[in-house]
């Protein structure tokens, strides 16, 4: 019988903390009633709210923390300050020390990244991680990394995010090859600058196992889902990201502000609105929460510091299946791969 998967959250974490951290974790466990998880955090704080939820509290060990990492927090005053008391660290170690199988924390995104490499260190031949978010599709949903975790990238970092992008899209969508593009400026080989370029040439050359290298995609396909893995570096990510974000949100507030303007408008509504019911849920942020750090000896997703429980829950299950379907293990076989496809 398969050993239930185990999860650490770090409940201070995020602008709510334990009030979105522990009901998150108890909509998780509806979904995935096998789950065990270890919360690290305030006792005196997290233990009444987690008194409201019976079935959760049987499927946690409560692991007190003394401090809590600041969301505006600088990542090396993070590190200095007392880290090995923080709940983000504790929850980091419990992964490292084999007590949980992956971690989830909503708290500052450089806190986590630093405490992270630090604890768990970066997967052999790769420099620098990356995070990895789901992107909402015309045709169902894309992996788009980096997102932020790394400014600038050369060649060969551009070539491991397509092979740990792809990695994570075998398990999230269930592809056995799953087609890769380069971020660029446009689709032609002579375009954009030399290192995407560059990192071209080596997909094409090295014709790596267990993906298919698309070529180059343009800002405009990320929303169509012309391949299933999108690669660029973190300062373009976490900018597309942040677009992306805030143009749903005003594509949002102009509908709302459309269907209120005048009486035939709001009764055109009535007759639309399941309609406007199946958009907006497809353009719910909370049910894509969660990006993951790929390129460390351990899994960690790191959940929108605002979201409320359904989207905390929603990083809890990208936690869930990448432990489950061995997300470290995949990302191991495909470097080794990759080294003897480039070898050869």
């Amino acid at each position: 019988m398969p050993q239930p998967v185990r999860i650490s959250l770090d409940a201070m974490g995020g602008d709510a903390g334990p009030e979105v951290v522990v009901p998150g974790a108890a909509l998780a466990l509806e979904r995935h009633p096998g789950m065990r998880f270890l919360i690290v955090g305030n006792e005196a704080v997290v233990r009444p709210i987690l008194a409201r939820f019976p079935a959760l509290e049987a499927a946690v060990e409560l692991r007190h923390a003394e401090l809590t990492v600041a969301m505006d927090e600088k990542p090396s005053q993070a590190l200095r300050s007392g880290r090995w008391k923080s709940s983000m660290w504790m929850a980091i170690q419990a992964v490292r020390d084999g007590e949980a199988d992956a971690c989830v924390s909503a708290g500052n995104t450089g806190a986590l990244m630093a405490m992270s490499k630090v604890c768990l260190k970066t997967m052999a031949h790769i420099e620098r991680p990356a995070i990895a978010a789901i992107w909402p599709t015309t045709r169902g949903e894309s992996v788009v990394l980096d997102v932020g975790a790394t400014i600038g990238a050369d060649a060969a970092h551009l070539v491991d995010m397509a092979v740990m992008g792809a990695a994570m899209a075998r398990i999230v969508f269930d592809l056995p090859r799953p087609t890769v593009g380069l971020l660029n400026v446009g689709t032609e080989e002579v375009k954009g600058v030399e290192i995407v370029r560059e990192a071209s040439r080596m997909l094409r050359e090295q014709d790596i196992p267990g993906l298919t290298y698309h070529g180059f995609v343009e800002g405009d396909d990320l929303g169509r889902g012309t391949v299933d893995v999108v690669v660029t570096e973190g300062f373009t990510g976490n900018i597309a990201l942040k677009t992306a974000e805030g143009t749903a949100k005003q594509i949002g507030e102009y509908l709302r502000s459309a269907m209120s303007r005048t009486l035939m408008a709001r009764i055109g509504y009535l007759f639309a609105r399941s309609a406007f019911d199946a958009l907006r849920d497809k353009m719910d942020p909370r049910k894509v929460n969660g990006g993951v750090f790929l390129g460390l000896e351990g899994v960690v997703v790191k959940s929108h510091g605002g979201t409320d429980a359904l989207g905390f829950a929603s990083a809890i299950d990208m936690a869930h299946d990448m432990a489950q379907h061995h997300l470290m293990q995949t990302i191991r076989d495909m470097l080794e791969q990759t080294s003897t496809a480039g070898s050869s």
